[in-house]
C-alpha cells in the first residue's frame, strides 16, 4: 500500500519516481537536515557578503589613501559596517540553533513518522536562515559598494565624507532588516 508516494514500509520507492515525482524525495528530507541548512546558509551567506564588501571597500580605500593619506583611519568605519554584516549572521545563527533542539528524534524512523509540526520548525528555520543569509549578502555588496565610493570621494573633497556615510548607514540597515524578518519568521519554530 502507498500512501503519498510513500510505500508501506515508509520510504520513498524509487522506481515509481516518474509517478511519485521528485517532491516525494524532498518531502522525505528529514526536516532537522532543512534546518540545519538554513542555519549554514545564515551564517556562510552572511560571511561571505561581508568579505565582498570588504574586498570592495578594502581596495578602494587602499589605492585612494595613496593619493590622500588623510583618508585612511575615518573610513575605516566602512570596513566595521562590512563586519557588522557578518555579526549579524552569527547572531541569527546562534538564535535559529536555539531553536534547533537537542538533535534528531528517534522514534522518527520512517517518512511516515514525520509529523507537521517538525515539518513547520524544519521549513521555518530553513527559509529564516535563507532569507537572513541572502538579506546580508546583498546588505555586504550595498557596503562594500558604497564604502568604496565614499572613500574614493573623500580622496577628492573632505565634506563628502559625512554624506556618504549617511547613505552607507542605510545601506547596512537592509542587513538589520533581514535579521528582524528573519527572527519574526522563526518565532513560532521550535522542534517538539
Amino acid at each position: 500500500m502507498s500512501t503519498f508516494g510513500v510505500t508501506s514500509s515508509g520510504w520513498v520507492n524509487i522506481t515509481d519516481l516518474e509517478k511519485d515525482g521528485w517532491g516525494e524525495i524532498i518531502g522525505c528530507v528529514n526536516p532537522q537536515s532543512w534546518a540545519a541548512l538554513g542555519i549554514g546558509l545564515s551564517i556562510g551567506l552572511s560571511v561571505v557578503g561581508a568579505a565582498w564588501g570588504i574586498l570592495l571597500t578594502g581596495a578602494s580605500l587602499v589605492g585612494a589613501s595613496v593619493k590622500s593619506p588623510r583618508i585612511r583611519s575615518k573610513n575605516l568605519i566602512s570596513i566595521i559596517f562590512c563586519e557588522a554584516v557578518a555579526i549579524y549572521g552569527v547572531i541569527m545563527s546562534i538564535i535559529l540553533i536555539s531553536k534547533y533542539g537537542s538533535g534528531g528524534d528517534p522514534d522518527v524512523q520512517t517518512c511516515n513518522d514525520i509529523s507537521a509540526d517538525m515539518y513547520f520548525a524544519g521549513y521555518g528555520i530553513f527559509w529564516a536562515g535563507v532569507t537572513v543569509g541572502l538579506s546580508n549578502l546583498f546588505c555586504g555588496v550595498c557596503v562594500g559598494v558604497t564604502g568604496s565610493g565614499c572613500a574614493l570621494a573623500h580622496a577628492q573633497q573632505e565634506s563628502m565624507f559625512v554624506k556618504m556615510l549617511i547613505v552607507e548607514i542605510f545601506g547596512s540597515a537592509l542587513g538589520l532588516f533581514g535579521v528582524i524578518v528573519g527572527i519574526i519568521m522563526s518565532t513560532d519554530t521550535a522542534f517538539p
